[in-house]
């Protein structure tokens, strides 16, 4: 991850690099249909709200972060693991407690709806059966020799959770990535894009993971040869949406470590960990207080954002059982509070330090997280408020004036997690996109 350092470096790379000089110039249609996800697809993505992020590979073993542990030599990474030692931890990795319908369960256990996996990360390893290289979960040298991936995706397909697949594009260990051999590295980046498309069944998610976005002509999407890799994406999986991270905006917005921007057109999702600073396994690791993650889920909802919460497995392929029990406690919650979170949109009214709003049709759900002393004062609504009551029980006495709304709620009544008003409109609720724009005066 890191993508602020990552880029910076990378930009360093290329200044250095013959290959900067040879970057291709040929035209890219930005109209081009492959740019972009069915309208209908992009929707069914932002209507799930809660993903599982995982994170796991051999450097589990070592108890440091995934690729950030492992120390370069003439080549850029940070850590202090020797790439000799590094780039053999495989050879010692064998998750045998490793249960892909287990994994699948926790996290519909916790009220998610799909989850994104790392097949690659910037160390290179493969945790699929990749043709290409032999540094992979199925090599001869690995204990283990089975395919990570095939087995997730086949129980994420028998238990109806969406998958999305991880990949990152930049590449520490080949030998030719961002050198003047680079063109040679994206043959090989772009076969195995065509291998994950192309034997796992269907695939929901593309998740990649370097750099930003400049534009459909950027050199960033030069760089990742974003034209022909979206090209066999969209071929061979038409209903799957794409993040911002290969050089172009795609369909959605990548915030890391930090809730999005109050934002009602750019569809976007949150990465965030649960525990630890590590986004691979890390022993002992603080989990979030489920507080913690229900405010997080709600910011999420009440932005017009999706969440996606990472977990970190153990070398031996458990989630860990404090993580997994938060999960579990979140999707009690969510249980109870699911109706204002799935399928609804944020708004109609910004956030505030109190919490925010989610709303579907002609319903409103007011998120108060944190009470302001004994009421809370919201901006006017449009239309008329037929009914009030708490999603919870309990009484709720609402008042609609001029100049907003104003709630309040017995101490007896609030919910330490999230008090949740439901405000029955007497039409559709219209959010700030909806409305028609001012003409220019």
């Amino acid at each position: 991850m890191n993508r602020a350092t990552l880029k910076t470096v990378l930009v360093i790379l290329f200044a250095v690099s013959d290959w900067s000089n040879t970057v291709a110039e040929e035209k890219l249609d930005p109209k081009a249909p492959h740019w972009k996800a069915r309208t209908e697809d992009v929707a069914r993505w932002r209507d799930m709200k809660f993903g599982m992020f995982v994170h796991w590979g051999p450097v589990t073993v070592s108890g440091t972060d995934l690729s950030w542990g492992r120390k370069s030599r003439g080549r850029f990474s940070p850590g202090e693991i020797p790439n000799e030692i590094y780039d053999n931890l495989y050879q010692k990795f064998n998750p045998v407690k490793f249960d892909a319908d287990e994994w699948v369960r926790i996290a519909k256990s916790a009220g998610m709806r799909y989850i994104v996996f790392t097949t690659k990360h910037h160390d290179g390893f493969c945790n699929f059966d990749t043709k290409l290289t032999d540094y992979k979960i199925t090599s001869r040298k690995s204990p283990y020799r089975k395919d990570i991936v095939k087995q997730l995706a086949d129980a994420c397909h028998r238990g109806g959770l969406k998958l999305g697949l991880y990949y990152s594009q930049v590449d520490w260990r080949h030998p030719d990535c961002n050198t003047k051999n680079h063109a040679r590295y994206l043959d090989y980046y772009h076969g195995q894009i065509k291998e994950l498309m192309s034997n796992y069944g269907k695939i929901d998610i593309m998740w990649f993971d370097c750099l930003g976005y400049g534009g459909y002509f950027s050199r960033d999407a030069r760089q990742w040869d974003a034209d022909r890799v979206f090209r066999t994406i969209r071929r061979l999986q038409p209903h799957i949406v794409i993040n911002n991270r290969c050089g172009v905006p795609a369909e959605f917005e990548t915030p890391e470590q930090k809730l999005g921007k109050h934002d009602f057109r750019r569809p976007w999702e949150s990465c965030i960990k649960m525990a630890g600073t590590h986004w691979s396994y890390e022993k002992n690791a603080k989990v979030k207080s489920l507080k913690e993650c229900v405010d997080l889920l709600v910011g999420c909802a009440c932005g017009d954002g999706n969440l996606l919460l990472n977990n970190g497995p153990s070398p031996d392929g458990r989630i860990e059982p404090d993580q997994a029990k938060r999960l579990a406690e979140i999707g009690q919650w969510l249980k109870v509070s699911g109706a204002s979170i799935y399928g609804t949109r944020g708004g109609p009214l910004p956030p505030g330090t109190w919490g925010g709003t989610t709303y579907r049709a002609d319903t409103v759900y007011v998120h108060v997280l944190k009470w302001p002393a004994g009421r809370i004062e919201l901006s006017p609504l449009e239309g008329k408020i037929e009914s009030a009551s708490l999603l919870t029980g309990g009484k709720v006495e609402v008042e609609q004036h001029e100049k907003g709304v104003r709630i309040s709620v017995p101490r007896g009544d609030r919910v330490k997690l999230d008090t949740i008003v439901v405000l029955k409109l007497d039409r559709p609720v219209r959010a700030p996109r909806d409305k028609p724009k001012e003409k220019n005066k």
